[in-house]
């Protein structure tokens, strides 16, 4: 084994604590949740593969990149390894259902799962063990190292964080599952951090977000493969001073180097990600969980104006004044458009999606009297405290009610049980392949780490599912 180029360094201790990880390291509740996660990511997978998005980007990617051995989730087709990450990444994105971490804002499983699918592919297998121990590997990884470059900072700036953060992520994941020692890992840290991009304005209109994730997980899986073959990367990448990630991609704002390995095997971020309840980005549960407070309130009054204040983080990445026609991924990113659908629906999922129900003359009544207000003392608070929403609505009568949600359900100090994700995967999955199936996947899926290969799960993600949506 080859000890990073400075042991002692940012680079070096996070590339270190990732090789000498071990599934005895993993206290048995992370284990669980990152098994869950997985499950949860998988549901995802399963409802996004035949969305409309999901089927153009099929086309085009497998178009691309031709036939080859590595399923393609839900569709009963096969392509090579990079295409394959590409697409079950997008998949998992495909509707905003998917995880994400409240203070280094990515989507770790839409990161992971493909890129260890496709490593596993590429290696000859692997153990439900082995992929588990990966997969808490990228866990931990992904959000230290956004916290380090000052985590919601690069969604105010503009960035699709979770694609800046990601490939690192996956490259340490399909690294610790290739088995990779410490200066091949720092290797392929290097190849990560030098591929990092994502601009947000992905978020308005365009089919392209949802594969901005599977953007990281490629190279991530990509950066693994170089640093296995001895294809040497950017040693120290994380904190060189010129040209070094942290340097670049954190100038403008604070960074915080040291949060990249603090707490490493001791503090576990598995736990702190949140799991969604709705088919929104993540910064707007707030304003959904304050919508379905109100609505039995306002049954039979009509509305003069709805006003909504929230934080810097939610009003740049969550707020625009919409115009119709207003696509879903815009839909799903407004905070106007969650809480008017969710006012009159109680709800914000893919129902509340369609083509019929974006163009709906009810929800833009509503969208039309609605304003959205940045509180700057929001911003002082610490932590979670940030993502809060204040939610009035006027009456045509003069009366008020309102609503405030100061840290949605899913967050650390009230997580999505890990029973409701079992809940959540059968909501989701059953209404697209038959319920035998969705049992047997969810029995793979958390059997995992008594699982001798992933032959078994691998096989029965990649039969093809029904539409979700059209």
């Amino acid at each position: 084994m080859t000890r990073a180029s400075n042991p002692d360094g940012i680079t070096g201790r996070l590339v270190s604590w990732v090789e000498s990880l071990t599934w005895d390291a993993i206290p048995e509740t992370v284990r669980t949740r990152a098994t869950h996660l997985l499950l949860d990511g998988v549901a995802c997978a399963l409802v996004g593969a035949q969305l409309p998005w999901s089927r153009v980007g099929t086309e085009a990617v497998l178009g691309l990149e031709g036939a080859g051995e590595v399923p393609v989730i839900g569709t009963g087709q096969r392509t090579t390894a990079v295409g394959a990450v590409l697409l079950n990444s997008s998949f998992i994105q495909g509707f905003e259902l998917d995880d994400f971490h409240p203070l280094a804002p990515l989507h770790s499983v839409s990161l992971l799962l493909p890129a260890l699918l496709s490593t596993a592919a590429q290696t000859g297998g692997a153990s439900g063990r082995d992929l588990l121990t990966a997969a808490v590997a990228g866990f931990e990884v992904g959000p230290r190292v956004g916290l380090g470059l000052g985590g919601t900072e690069m969604l105010s700036r503009g960035w699709h964080s979770g694609a800046v953060f990601g490939g690192i992520a996956a490259a340490m994941a399909a690294g610790r599952l290739r088995r990779l020692d410490a200066a091949r890992l720092e290797d392929a840290v290097g190849f990560a951090a030098t591929q990092a991009s994502g601009l947000m304005s992905a978020q308005y209109e365009a089919m392209g977000k949802r594969m901005q994730h599977g953007f990281a997980a490629r190279n991530g899986f990509y950066a693994a493969g170089l640093a296995a073959a001895g294809y040497t990367g950017i040693d120290q990448v994380l904190e060189r001073d010129y040209g070094g990630y942290l340097a670049v991609f954190g100038e403008g704002h604070t960074t915080a180097p040291d949060a990249v390995v603090d707490g490493l095997g001791e503090q576990w971020e598995t736990t702190v990600i949140m799991v969604k309840s709705w088919a929104v980005m993540g910064g707007l549960h707030g304003s959904v969980q304050a919508a379905q407070a109100l609505r039995p309130r306002l049954a039979g009054r009509d509305v003069e104006r709805i006003e909504i204040r929230v934080g810097d983080v939610v009003y740049h990445h969550g707020w625009w004044k919409p115009e119709r026609p207003l696509t879903a991924i815009g839909a799903q990113m407004n905070v106007g458009y969650a809480t008017a659908v969710t006012l009159l629906d109680g709800t914000a999922l893919p129902e509340q999606f369609t083509a019929e129900r974006l163009d709906a003359d009810d929800v833009w009544a509503l969208l039309d009297r609605t304003s959205v207000d940045h509180d700057p003392g929001i911003d002082e608070l610490p932590g979670i405290e940030r993502f809060q929403t204040h939610l009035t609505v006027t009456l045509t009568d003069g009366s008020t009610e309102t609503e405030s949600v100061m840290a949605p359900h899913g967050n650390p100090s009230d997580p999505v049980t890990n029973a409701e994700i079992v809940a959540k995967f059968h909501a989701l999955v059953d209404r697209v392949i038959p319920s035998e199936r969705a049992r047997a996947i969810e029995e793979a899926v958390l059997g995992l780490a008594d699982a001798e290969d992933i032959t078994t799960l691998v096989e029965l993600l990649a039969q093809p599912v029904g539409r979700a949506l059209d």
